[in-house]
């Protein structure tokens, strides 16, 4: 008889770069019930970690995950993995360079393989370009020596190649992460990479209609359809945000000379845009320059619907702002940009 808690449990592999710093990232996604890092395509019978640093057995370094599928999918830990890697880094992931820190995803089942496979194909169609991660068949799987396993949380300090606040934040990132696969590529590039949509020709720069503007990933509120206003550099400009709360400033200094502040959401940390200080001064000054990719637009007759009826007296009787001449506005775009 097959005991009922065994059903109940998923095993994966997942190989990108030191174990260390994987390992440590999945033990903080809700769902995952117990991991240990190990040597995976071995050549080699139980190798030392020595002789996979040597390169004779052709091993990857890897994770093996044993997960909750009721708590959490194969499909949203192969994201989430996908998402804290460099995906397009051949053979290396941070300082770690070599055959045994390349990347992979090693399947068990014809299941895995087309969850694995799938979700390699949409990432490659949002960056347009392809991975390096492979998808292969598990040949093999070798428990590493005891002193790696949840090495992390034994020795913090130590070296991991995977940011500390991503790893910090993979609660939040685990809750956001299929919409944000979800995404066009537009949206993505300029929500996950902080790309600048064309002006002009965005989705709501010429919207005026009443209503709100929320996160395109989360849908939390973000501007007030009575805070747009036209600035002429053709995206979506508005005055303040809901809640100052919402969002995080961030220095640029991507344009040399022209530092700027970035503005990210709080919650999801998905580019927006950036705030400059020549907004409106009856309106306070500020003109916070967003992308249209990075909103989504919920008009005024959908807001109750749609959960959003608490701002709907913000709204009711007040005038939209007028927009500006095009005139006005072809001469404002030809010394005014956001990045």
């Amino acid at each position: 008889m097959t005991d009922q808690s065994e059903t109940q449990q998923g095993t994966a592999y997942f190989a990108g770069g030191c174990f260390w710093g994987i390992e440590r990232y999945m033990q903080g996604i809700d769902g995952v019930t117990n991991t240990r890092v190990g040597y995976a395509q071995s050549q080699r019978s139980n190798p030392s970690y020595e002789e996979v640093c040597s390169g004779v057995t052709d091993a990857a370094e890897t994770v093996e995950v044993t997960y909750d599928p009721n708590r959490v999918s194969l499909n949203t830990l192969t994201l989430l993995f996908l998402d804290v890697i460099d995906p397009f880094s051949l053979n290396r992931q941070g300082n770690d360079m070599g055959r045994q820190y390349r990347s992979g995803m090693f399947f068990t089942d014809e299941r895995q393989r087309m969850t694995f496979t799938e979700a390699r194909q949409r990432l490659a169609y949002l960056e347009s370009r392809e991975p390096v991660v492979s998808v292969e068949e598990l040949n093999n799987f070798f428990p590493a020596e005891e002193y790696h396993q949840d090495y992390l949380g034994k020795n913090p300090g130590g070296y991991c190649h995977i940011p500390v606040s991503k790893i910090m934040n993979v609660a939040q990132r685990r809750k956001d992460i299929d919409r944000v696969f979800a995404l066009t590529p537009e949206q993505y590039q300029v929500t996950q990479h902080a790309a600048t949509e064309r002006p002009f020709t965005n989705e709501y720069d010429r919207n005026f209609k009443p209503g709100i503007y929320v996160d395109v990933v989360s849908g939390e509120p973000l501007f007030l359809s009575t805070d747009k206003f036209d600035s002429g550099c053709g995206w979506p400009a508005f005055s303040r945000p809901i809640a100052g709360s919402s969002l995080t400033e961030h220095r640029d200094t991507t344009l040399p000379g022209r530092p700027r502040i970035e503005i990210r959401t709080a919650n999801t940390r998905i580019h927006l845009g950036h705030v400059f200080d020549d907004g409106p001064a009856d309106r306070g000054g500020l003109r916070y320059c967003m992308n249209s990719a990075s909103l989504r637009f919920i008009p005024l007759e959908r807001m109750a619907e749609l959960g959003y009826e608490r701002f709907i007296p913000e709204l009711s009787g007040k005038t939209l702002p007028e927009t500006q001449p095009e005139r006005h506005r072809q001469e404002a775009a030809s010394g005014r940009t956001q990045d």
